[in-house]
């Protein structure tokens, strides 16, 4: 028991020794501005998940309008571009392509006028 005690009045000297210093006031102001500063940071954080939430939600209403418009607009398509054919485009003006062709020289090395055989004369 007498250890114990001896060991708290040296635990006690310690601490009063902290106490007193001249740190203490500039150490307890730099730790409350550090709960300051963190503090705040929280709330900006969590206010911009909130925001981005809140956003989210309405992009995805947007998108599901956006996506059953596009649907609509697939189907009309389809409907329309069953009504197309060659006497349709006829009558809007439209030509029948005619192909053309456009050929040049290989680039490479020409091989066509090289035999199978090698010309060895030994």
């Amino acid at each position: 028991m007498k250890q114990a005690g001896l060991k708290l009045k040296m635990y006690v000297e310690k601490t009063d020794v902290i106490r007193d210093s001249v740190f203490f006031g500039y150490i307890l102001h730099v730790m409350f501005g550090a709960f300051g500063v963190l503090a705040i940071a929280y709330v900006v954080i969590l206010g911009n998940m909130i925001f981005n939430i809140n956003e989210r939600k309405s992009l995805e209403k947007e998108v599901s309008t956006l996506s059953s418009e596009v649907g609509e607009l697939e189907l009309e398509y389809l409907a329309l571009s069953k009504k197309v054919d060659l006497g349709l485009s006829r009558t809007l003006g439209f030509k029948e392509a005619k192909p053309a062709f456009a050929a040049r020289k290989s680039l490479g090395f020409d091989t066509s006028n090289l035999t199978t055989e090698p010309d060895n004369e030994i």
